[in-house]
C-alpha cells in the first residue's frame, strides 16, 4: 500500500506578501509536500501550484490549508476544488478552522465559510467601485495610464495601414486599435 501524503497548499495574493507563516504552519501540521504561490484567490484560473497539488493527490491523501480562504474566495471555485479532492479519494483539512471533509460537520462548516469568503470578496469589490465612483466625481480618478500610443495608431492608419496590420505591427489587439482610433 502506498504511503499517504499530507499535501499543503499556501497562497498569498500579492508579491509583497510573505508565505512564510503559512508554510511553517503547514510543516508543523505534518505536511510532507507543500505547494505555494502568490496569486489572487478570486479565481481558480492560472493557479499552477494549486492545480499541481490537486493533481498529485491519491486515495487517502489530505490536502491541507491554513484557512479556507487560502484555497478559494468564491463558493463555486471552492466547491469545484472540494469535488476534485473528493474525486481523488482524498480529503481537505484546514489548520485554523474546524474543516475536515471526511466528516459531515467538517463539510457543513466548509460550506458556511465558503459563503462568507465570497461575501467578503463581494463587499470588497463594492467598496472599491464606490471609491472609484467617488474619486471620479471629484475629478481625482483618471483610470490607469494608457499602454497604447494612440498617436502612433492614428499615424499608421493615416499611412494606409488597416486595423489588423496595425494590431500586428504594434502587438496589440484589433479592438484596441479601434478604441485608439475613436479616442
Amino acid at each position: 500500500m502506498a504511503k499517504q501524503h499530507v499535501v499543503g497548499y499556501a497562497r498569498v495574493s500579492t508579491t509583497d506578501q510573505s508565505l512564510d507563516v503559512q508554510e511553517k504552519a503547514l510543516l508543523a501540521a505534518g505536511c510532507d509536500i507543500i505547494r505555494a504561490e502568490k496569486r489572487s484567490g478570486t479565481t481558480k484560473e492560472g493557479r499552477d501550484e494549486l492545480n499541481l497539488a490537486l493533481s498529485i493527490l491519491r486515495t487517502g491523501d489530505v490536502l491541507m490549508v491554513t484557512r479556507i480562504d487560502r484555497l478559494a474566495r468564491s463558493i463555486g471555485d471552492l466547491q469545484d476544488i472540494v469535488r476534485a479532492v473528493k474525486a481523488k479519494g482524498a480529503s481537505l483539512k484546514a489548520i485554523e478552522q474546524p474543516i475536515d471533509t471526511s466528516t459531515a460537520a467538517g463539510k457543513c462548516f466548509l460550506d458556511m465559510l465558503g459563503v462568507f469568503a465570497e461575501f467578503e470578496t463581494n463587499l470588497r469589490r463594492e467598496r472599491q467601485l464606490e471609491g472609484i465612483a467617488s474619486a471620479k466625481s471629484r475629478g481625482v480618478y483618471k483610470g490607469r495610464k494608457a499602454t497604447i500610443d494612440a498617436e502612433k495608431v492614428r499615424k499608421l492608419k493615416a499611412d494606409g495601414m488597416g486595423p489588423s496590420a496595425i494590431a500586428k505591427a504594434l502587438k496589440i489587439g484589433r479592438a484596441s486599435v479601434y478604441r485608439a482610433l475613436e479616442a
